[in-house]
């Protein structure tokens, strides 16, 4: 399915300044805490994987 250009570059930029905002507010990470680094690892891999969804997903007059 293709979406219209400018709905696939909105999904685009919500997606990175997601990922972003995500990062901006990570405080200093208890090294030593593995439930705080895995959950910050799943998070991480949330905000990728949406990065990546947007960009694949092909806009209106590409060819597929």
């Amino acid at each position: 399915m293709t979406h219209p250009t400018v709905v696939r570059e909105a999904a685009r930029v919500i997606a990175i300044e997601a990922a972003r905002a995500y990062v901006a507010n990570i405080r200093p990470i208890d090294l030593t805490n593995p439930g705080v680094l895995v959950g910050h690892l799943m998070a991480a891999e949330t905000l990728l994987m949406d990065i990546v969804a947007a960009h694949d997903e092909p806009t209106e007059g590409a060819q597929v």
